[in-house]
Order: C-alpha cells, then sequence, then structure tokens
C-alpha cells in the first residue's frame, strides 16, 4: 500500500474537500431544534421522553450509513481504476505514434498534444468546467474555437485522433495492423470516458436515499428528547450541552 504523504495536521483541518461546508445548514438545523427543546426542558416543560429511544434504532442507522459509504467508496475506486486504464492506453498509443507513424516530428506533436488535450478535457468535462483556458498551450485557436460549442470537449478530441490516424493510414504512413491496433486504442479511451459519464450521472437509487434521509431525520429530531436530561445536568446545569453534540 502506498504511503500516504498528506501532512497529517493539515489534512485535519482541511475544509477544501470535505463533507463541511455541505452538512453545515443541516447541523444548524439540528443544533437549532435541540436548542430549543433545551431552554423548553429548563423552562419546565416535560420535553425528556427516553421512550424515543426506540423510534429508530441505532443498528438500523448504521448499518445504512456503512452502505452508503461502501457504495461511495466503490464509485471511487471504479473511477480510480477507469483513470488509470486512460493513464495506460495514453502511454501506449503516444509510443505507437511516436515510433510507427512515418511522418514530421511537429505533426507527431500535435497528435501527442491530443492525447494530453483528451484527458485535461475528460478532467474538466466530468466537473462541469470549461476546458479551453486548460487547453490554449496544447491546440490550435481554431481548435479551441471549435470546442467552445461542444458539448463534449473529450469525444471531439477522440474523434480528431482517430481522423489524425486515417489520414496517416490513407497516405501510406501507418500499415493496416498498425493502424488497427492504434484506432483499438482510440476506442479504448472513449470506453473510459464512458465509464466516468456513467459513475457522476448514476446517483444511488432514489427509493434508497428518500428512506436513509427520512430515517436521518426521525433520529435527529428525536435524539434531543432522549438525551435532555442528562446532558443539562452536571456542574453547569444551566448550559444547554446537546447542541454542542450535534456538531460531533
Amino acid at each position: 500500500m502506498a504511503e500516504d504523504r498528506r501532512p497529517w495536521f493539515k489534512t485535519l483541518f482541511c475544509v477544501r474537500g470535505s463533507v463541511i461546508r455541505a452538512v453545515v445548514p443541516r447541523v444548524g438545523m439540528c443544533t437549532g431544534f435541540a436548542l430549543l427543546v433545551t431552554l423548553l426542558h429548563q423552562a419546565g416543560f416535560s420535553v425528556s421522553w427516553p421512550v424515543l429511544g426506540s423510534v429508530v434504532p441505532s443498528l438500523v442507522l448504521g448499518l445504512l450509513l456503512v452502505f452508503r459509504t461502501n457504495a461511495s467508496y466503490e464509485r471511487f475506486w471504479e473511477g480510480r481504476k477507469l483513470w488509470g486504464t486512460m493513464i495506460n492506453i495514453t502511454r501506449n498509443l503516444a509510443r505507437q505514434i511516436w515510433v510507427s507513424v512515418d511522418t514530421s516530428r511537429q505533426s507527431k506533436e500535435q497528435a501527442l498534444n491530443l492525447l494530453v488535450g483528451f484527458a485535461i478535457a475528460t478532467k474538466q468535462h466530468l466537473r462541469l468546467q470549461p476546458c479551453q483556458q486548460e487547453l490554449r498551450h496544447l491546440l490550435s485557436p481554431a481548435q479551441l474555437d471549435k470546442l467552445l460549442g461542444m458539448n463534449n470537449p473529450s469525444l471531439e478530441i477522440a474523434f480528431w485522433l482517430g481522423d489524425y490516424l486515417q489520414v496517416q493510414q490513407l497516405k501510406g504512413r501507418i500499415n493496416p495492423y498498425q493502424f488497427q491496433a492504434m484506432t483499438q486504442q482510440v476506442n479504448g479511451l472513449v470506453d473510459v470516458l464512458g465509464g466516468c459519464e456513467r459513475i457522476i450521472k448514476t446517483p444511488l437509487p432514489l427509493a434508497y436515499s428518500i428512506h436513509l434521509k427520512q430515517l436521518l431525520v426521525m433520529y435527529c429530531m428525536a435524539l434531543p428528547f432522549q438525551v435532555v436530561s442528562e446532558l443539562t445536568c452536571g456542574p453547569f446545569p444551566w448550559f444547554p450541552w446537546w447542541p454542542l453534540l450535534c456538531l460531533v
């Protein structure tokens, strides 16, 4: 297993890439509700109902969350394997173009720039971001202008790669066997693109998402009534301890 070289404390306090920004509004809502229950309990209202502990068993909720975590990791790992496949195909195709195509060095470099551009365009396409800025040093101005109107720039670059190989084959600069092998490599790049799009465009089943969200809301809303009497007892009974528990 490769060693994780990221600084431990820097990773601990890292906000970018974490789910903190996404969950802060929901945690704030649960904290506000818990604070209201705490204030009602301190005002003398009977809001301590430990019996609600059986409404949503922690075991059932834990199993659902573990399943969600496993499903997320499977999606991540499949994406990592697809990206590794793209790297291997790009290296093999670049080597074959450089060695097997009997043309000028400049023509080969343009084809290799298309290979690098395909990977960058795929990354930007999956992130729903424009790719022209990052491709300006790899493609010609005419090619960049053409990509502006494309819904899938990486697929258009794959077409250019196919056209390049077709032209070289018609001019006799690639023998038929080499042309067939390189065409299969281009097809592999398109297959990787399709696999990545499948991951990003296939959410979890709707019925499962609804069931999980309903259980989470029931659990978070019932938990203050279960523990309000215990968490407001101690050296500072006036302090609402339960809202801090929501932040864990």
